[in-house]
């Protein structure tokens, strides 16, 4: 039943360059500049939106979405670690489950129905890794961070599992002034409050969260504690040659050690509430919540995500002692040592739109990086 929907559903999902409405008038100016991509401006169904994304790893390990119709307004920003794979699987599979979760339960979107989303996609990824086990079996530690955002009718979704981030800009008052509230909620063993969940998890092993070179991670390997994919992970059929000895574990796993089960929250959205920044850790490494939001806040709408990574770009240069148009020079692969991926993407509120319900029509369907 769920596949039929699905397939019912699938010609409403246009990936970007496919059909992704700039005719219409809804999507403004995309560019490259460099290793960066950026689409500056457009509108979606609650208001106008600006995304960007800058490459570092050889091959790009980020994806990311944006969705507006019937069922709102979908927001996704994979990270992806270990390769491409999860990161590209999930931007390919986690909007339609959501679709198809949320036709079935007659169009009306909740927690319940974007867990099943992620935990339909989660299992789509093993099965995936399963039938090319014998082929490519470095699929198996292949992971993804997944941030997404929902605006269905007045409220907010924010789902999560790993390390992305998404802050919100509140007016606060008659002052002229914003505000930076963090709406997700992060998986990261460098967090005390995630190393204690794990332990209490995994009360008999010693050595669930372990401290190298000042970074902890989950058994020695890995820094987040939740994620879409890393099946090495999660199954212990998959933690065993001919996987690379760096990810096999010297004892047997007699439970998953990840989870991909997100931290869900529900925002009712208020009229003060002006802009929403979605972001992987790339970002979040070199600008605080309140830098960020005060660059959206100061600037003008348009290439709002791409001033964002420029103003991380240039905190990188300077904790390297070097010039940012110096940094430009570097190419991907050597880059990465000096930043990682990094996706931003903005909303902007229209709350006269939300308090409406209006729905984008044409749906608007856009992919970031496809051909990066």
């Amino acid at each position: 039943m769920l596949q039929a929907l699905m397939n019912l559903l699938s010609p409403c999902w246009r990936p970007f360059g496919h059909g992704d409405n700039s005719s219409s008038g809804i999507v403004g100016r995309e560019g490259r500049d460099g290793l960066l991509w950026f689409r500056d401006f457009g509108r979606y169904g609650s208001g106008e939106f600006s995304m960007a994304v800058v490459q570092a790893n050889q091959i790009l390990e980020d994806q990311s979405q944006i969705e507006s119709g019937p069922l709102g307004t979908f927001v996704g920003v994979y990270d992806g670690h270990g390769g491409p794979d999860a990161a590209r699987y999930v931007c390919d599979h986690l909007f339609r489950n959501f679709q198809a979760v949320s036709s079935e339960s007659r169009g009306v979107v909740t927690a319940e129905t974007i867990q099943a989303a992620f935990r339909l996609t989660e299992e789509g990824f093993t099965a995936m890794v399963s039938e090319l086990w014998n082929t490519r079996p470095q699929v198996a530690t292949t992971g993804t961070c997944c941030l997404v955002g929902v605006i269905f009718q007045q409220t907010l979704f924010i789902a999560n599992v790993g390390d992305s981030r998404v802050v919100l800009g509140k007016k606060v008052g008659n002052t002229g002034g914003v505000a930076a509230i963090q709406l997700s909620t992060e998986h990261n063993a460098n967090l005390e409050a995630v190393r204690q969940e794990l332990r209490e998890l995994h009360p008999h092993d010693p050595q669930i969260v372990v401290l190298k070179h000042g970074v902890w991670r989950v058994k020695g390997i890995i820094q987040v504690s939740r994620s879409i994919g890393d099946v090495y992970m999660k199954h212990a059929q998959f933690n065993r040659e001919p996987i690379n000895a760096k990810f096999r574990l010297p004892e047997p796993m007699n439970m998953p050690i990840l989870s991909a089960n997100p931290s869900i929250i529900s925002h009712p959205l208020q009229p003060n509430d002006s802009f929403v920044i979605f972001a992987s850790d790339g970002l979040w490494e070199h600008l605080n919540n309140d830098q960020a939001v005060d660059i959206v806040h100061r600037n003008p709408r348009a290439g709002s995500a791409k001033r964002l990574i420029k103003a991380a770009l240039q905190e990188a240069a300077r904790k390297r002692e070097m010039r940012y148009s110096d940094l430009r020079q570097i190419d991907k692969k050597v880059r990465r040592h000096f930043h990682d991926d990094i996706t931003v993407i903005v909303l902007f509120l229209n709350h006269d739109l939300i308090s409406r319900g209006t729905v984008q029509n044409p749906p608007l369907s856009i992919r970031s990086a496809l051909n990066h």
